[in-house]
């Protein structure tokens, strides 16, 4: 006598034969006992794919804006070096939503936060390096492409680090740089003077040390304020939606030198208050 097969066993069966298989991820429920999950969450997931689509494109517009000088078309190539550097500038503000929106929909996972650090090492990593490269450090033949890479590695130990320090870190502080801060002074350094159609061969001295600079403090010990302590979920004073606005317009008034001081700023804030503090140190009895 034949017996009819489980259900289960069909859907398990039919589930063996598709390309691409269900991404399983373990973790606790509330009460603390082992759970599997199936899937993963689209919301955040989907910023943080735009988050890499960004460092993409500007990985592309790279590409196009050093085919363009090769080719005579400084115009072009201008036009293709501020596109590059908007986008890192779009992948910061596509980081900063996905880990919120995560958090405030509850929908924190694993695979989100190794897709998160993925991306950012496209978009902050490898993006900003190109840029610089493509810009600038090209002119310079092997010291350029070695500066270039003390970024891209500065960055890869950066989230590596970051990644392994979550659960003990002080959420107040950043030890090193953030890529994200990093990546806008490289970006913001081509976009305020690519904008004014300042050839970048001219300032190749300069750009690599501020390249090597932002790839050296990813990986230091320096202190940064990370502003997570900020609520942005409660009631604040009615001025301080003034205050945005006007930092809005200020913003875009200039935006490639505004954010470039801003990034700068930020920076050398942490070498800065570092120096203070070996300085209170010495003075103390």
């Amino acid at each position: 006598m034949s017996e009819r097969p489980e259900e289960p066993n069909q859907a398990s069966d039919a589930e063996s034969l598709l390309p691409i298989d269900e991404h399983v991820e373990e973790g606790h429920d509330a009460e603390g006992r082992k759970v599997r999950h199936r899937g993963i969450y689209l919301l955040p997931n989907l910023f943080t794919t735009a988050n890499l689509f960004a460092g993409f494109y500007s990985i592309i517009n790279s590409m196009s804006a050093q085919s363009a000088l090769a080719a005579g078309d400084a115009a072009s190539a201008s036009k293709y070096f501020g596109f590059a550097a908007i986008a890192i500038f779009v992948a910061m503000v596509l980081d900063g939503l996905d880990g919120r929106v995560a958090r405030m929909t509850n929908t924190q996972s694993a695979f989100g936060a190794e897709y998160d650090s993925l991306s950012d090492m496209v978009a902050f990593g490898v993006a900003p390096a190109l840029l610089a490269f493509a810009w600038a450090l090209g002119d310079m033949g092997k010291v350029g492409w070695m500066v270039a890479f003390i970024y891209v590695a500065g960055a890869a130990l950066r989230l590596a680090r970051f990644n392994t320090q979550v659960g003990t870190a002080d959420k107040r502080y950043f030890i090193g740089l953030a890529s994200p801060a990093a990546a806008g002074v490289v970006a913001g350094i081509v976009w305020a003077f690519s904008d004014y159609g300042i050839q970048g061969s001219r300032m190749s001295f300069l750009v690599a040390l501020m390249v090597a600079a932002a790839g050296m403090l990813m990986v230091s010990n320096i202190k940064y304020n990370s502003f997570k302590e900020l609520d942005l979920k409660g009631r604040v004073p009615f001025v301080a939606i003034l205050a945005v606005v006007l930092v809005f317009a200020v913003v875009f008034s200039d935006p490639p030198r505004i954010l470039l001081l801003v990034f700068l700023a930020y920076a050398a804030s942490g070498p800065v208050q570092y120096l203070l503090h070996l300085r209170r140190r010495k003075t103390l009895p």
